[in-house]
């Protein structure tokens, strides 16, 4: 069975502590004892570690050594048009689970008046919300969750493949449309629109920025469904 795996603010000196829920979890649901060997992650490596002293609120860590790192694999950048909070949260969940390396909502000429203001709100749960999510997927590296954007600024993203995830039927099918050459160090970058679709000036801008329309089939799909399918589509071309 492979080891439960957390996120520790930092490494110091070969010792790392969990404090908060990340603590209590370990210590009331998992009953941690001195001795137990655990993986930790400081977003930048990752290491096996024996847990040293388990308190109510506080468990502290000898580190024992590095572990490799993970085999590098594509770079995936989520931009979803803001869409309600409860479902954007299932997304960020399980867009982590698929290895995402960031997400970025863009507000759209059809996203609901007032989301984008209060997304400024909601970026801390959204984080603490992908933390969970990638200690729960044994993730090494946290994705980044980044603040709203204009759609202006979302096509600035740099990728060498760049797609929007478009409900007509007629648009390219997304695997087919991807390119045939691949190396783990590629990134794609996918647009998402909002509940209703693109405005059409907003699908003509992604044009016009050299960006390509692909589809996932002729069923029109909730926005987080058709983020979901997308990045399982790229994740596994890039296997």
């Amino acid at each position: 069975m492979a080891r439960r795996r957390f996120f520790v603010a930092q490494i110091r000196r070969g010792a790392a502590e969990l404090t908060g829920a990340d603590a209590e979890h370990l210590v009331r649901v998992l009953r941690v004892e001195p001795g137990q060997s655990y993986e930790l992650s400081d977003d930048r490596n990752v290491y096996l570690a024996e847990v040293e002293l388990a308190r109510k609120s506080l468990v502290t860590f000898r580190v024992i050594e590095q572990l490799p790192d993970p085999p590098p694999t594509v770079h995936l950048t989520l931009l979803p048009a803001l869409f309600k909070f409860d479902r954007f949260e299932w997304l960020v969940e399980k867009a982590t689970e698929l290895g995402v390396s960031a997400i970025h909502p863009w507000e759209a000429t059809r996203t609901d008046r007032g989301l984008a203001q209060a997304s400024a709100k909601r970026l801390t749960r959204w984080q603490k919300i992908a933390a969970e999510a990638s200690q729960q997927s044994r993730r090494a590296h946290l994705p980044q969750i980044g603040r709203t954007l204009r759609l202006a600024q979302a096509l600035e993203t740099a990728a060498e493949v760049r797609l929007v995830l478009d409900e007509s039927p007629d648009a390219p099918a997304l695997l087919s449309s991807l390119p045939k050459t691949r190396t783990p160090n590629d990134r794609v970058a996918l647009l998402l629109g909002p509940e209703g679709g693109f405005a059409e000036s907003e699908r003509a801008q992604a044009l016009a920025a050299g960006w390509s329309v692909v589809g996932l089939g002729p069923t029109i799909l909730r926005t987080e469904t058709a983020a979901v399918a997308a990045l399982a589509i790229v994740r596994a071309a890039w296997l």
